[in-house]
Parts: structure tokens; sequence; C-alpha cells
């Protein structure tokens, strides 16, 4: 997933990658060569046609499934937490979100970005995201 940061604002408050690691992709098999999931939260909060805005609540030890992003998106956490995100390569990243950490993906339909989220803290962890349609 690749970050940029926008023109004019300030620098973002990014997660924390303290470890990276690696898992077997075939625990998530069933995920991974399923329909495509285009839901990028756990609950859609606004929609029209210009963007969706989605939220994002994960109790300590759930998971959001692996899904797709195929528009350019931006996230704010708004409850802090320890979070494990796995990719489709078999690669992982976990770290500390801290309130107000900010970042913006840059993805389209030709250039997907598809991941997991585990909440893997003590503490329930909260999103907002916006996708730019």
């Amino acid at each position: 997933m690749g970050r940029r940061q926008p023109a004019g604002l300030p620098k973002p408050r990014l997660p924390l990658s303290d470890e990276t690691g690696t898992f077997d992709v075939d625990t998530f098999a069933r995920e991974l060569n399923a329909e495509p999931n285009y839901n990028v939260g756990t609950r859609l909060l606004f929609e029209n046609d210009r963007v969706k805005v989605w939220e994002i609540v994960l109790k300590p030890g759930e998971r959001a499934p692996f899904h797709r992003h195929t528009h350019p998106y931006f996230y704010v956490c708004v409850d802090p937490g320890r979070v494990r995100t796995r990719f489709p390569n078999g690669y992982y990243a976990e770290g500390d979100e801290e309130v107000g950490g900010v970042a913006f993906m840059e993805h389209s339909a030709e250039s997907s970005g598809i991941h997991d989220l585990e909440n893997v803290g003590d503490t329930t962890i909260r999103y907002t995201t916006v996708e730019l349609l």
C-alpha cells in the first residue's frame, strides 16, 4: 500500500510498525479466493457520488476480513490501539495507532490494495475511513 502526503497538509502521524513478519497465506485462502470484498469498514456511515465514509470498530481480538481498496482513501484513528495488517503476499505489519493518526492511500481499480485488519491490543480501536470516488 502506498502512502502519499497531499500538498499543504501537516505531516501525517502513521501507525508505528514496530513488528513485521510473515504468515501462512493458506490460513486465509477462503477469504482471498472468494469474490472481492469492497466493504472497507464495519459500517457505512455516508455515501454519495463523490465519497463513502466508513467506520471501523474492532474490539480486542476482532478482525476485519481481507478487503479490496479500488479508490484513493484516507483514514483517521478515533480510538487508539494496536493493530496487525496482513497482505496477500504473506507479509504483515503490526504497530500502535494513536488518536489522530492519519494516512492517505492512493489506489485504483488497476492498482488495488488488499489487506485485513486485526485488533491485537487490549482496547477497542476505531477509525473513520473516507473513500474518494
